[in-house]
């Protein structure tokens, strides 16, 4: 995997402002925030996109995410936020390293604004999907 500005902070290379840290999570707050409380949790094992994760470091992320979405909730008084997580360039992803973003949403002019063009799941289309789907897992 390649070196990555996450890869240095979690090597004490690049300083951050730490919110949480375990033996196998990080999280931080944001150095260009869409609104006041903006955090990233990270793994500390060095996987690019989420299915390269490991099961352990996964498990660790679902553990620790909750937790940071109240203390979020908390401090900044925001009710409403986005959790998002991005894998590869055609899905916005800019920084190589799997990350979730915590964003308070206080109002409609701050925060993550997201357009979602939803599309129409046919049915037929539907069972062969799902049935595709279960045969890879």
């Amino acid at each position: 995997m390649a070196d990555t500005i996450f890869s240095k902070i979690l090597r004490g290379e690049i300083p951050c402002h730490k919110v949480y840290e375990d033996e196998h999570v990080l999280a931080f707050l944001d150095v260009g925030p869409l609104s006041e409380g903006h955090t990233l949790v990270i793994p500390k094992e060095p996987a690019a996109t989420l299915d390269a994760l490991s099961d352990e470091s996964a498990s660790a992320i679902g553990r620790v995410l909750p937790r940071i979405c109240r203390a979020v909730k908390k401090v900044t008084g925001c009710e409403a936020y986005n959790v998002l997580q991005n894998n590869g360039p055609l899905a916005h992803q800019a920084v190589f390293h799997v990350h979730f973003h915590v964003i308070p949403k206080p109002d409609a002019t701050h925060g993550l604004g997201v357009g979602w063009p939803a599309g129409r799941l046919e049915p037929v289309r539907a069972k062969a999907l799902a049935e595709m789907l279960r045969a890879a897992l």
